[in-house]
């Protein structure tokens, strides 16, 4: 074979090697990007959804508390985002979730409380129906942002 060719080959390879190695290395950091991108909007989406979550079960369960007629509009509301978070949240969010709304519920076929009996709830920490949802979601944020870096 002619060393000629054979340089002008050798170019040509390298040139080629050279070329994939640029578009390979340009598509993995496009990838992981994008990827860091989903996931930080993914937390930031179930923020989001966890913050309306708690804001509507204060709300309903404030109501239950003192009234037996429950707001129906509300507490659909309330199960639509526990619905939510079945689809977009760890297990364990959902599940504790589920648990609030049930307490609310209960809550509604129970008499009504008065201001005095709110609190001696407040003295026995009975009243916190958010305390281990709130928990659940904090372990699961840390967890995203911890897949994130």
């Amino acid at each position: 074979m002619n060393p000629s060719v054979i340089s002008a080959l050798a170019a040509l390879v390298g040139a080629a090697i050279g070329g994939l190695t640029s578009v390979l290395a340009n598509w993995l950091s496009q990838r992981t990007q994008v990827r860091a991108e989903w996931r930080a909007h993914d937390r930031i989406r179930r923020q989001d959804l966890y913050k309306d979550f708690i804001d509507e079960a204060t709300r309903c369960y404030v109501d239950a508390l003192q009234h037996n007629e429950p707001d129906l509009s509300a507490l659909g509301s309330l199960y639509a985002k526990i619905s939510r978070m079945r689809i977009q949240s760890s297990r364990e969010v959902a599940d504790e979730a589920d648990v609030i709304g049930r307490k609310i519920v209960d809550t509604y076929l129970a008499p009504d409380k008065t201001f005095i009996e709110i609190r001696g709830m407040l003295a026995d920490g009975s009243i916190d129906i958010l305390g281990n949802f709130s928990d659940a979601c904090r372990a699961e944020l840390e967890s995203l942002r911890a897949q994130q870096f």
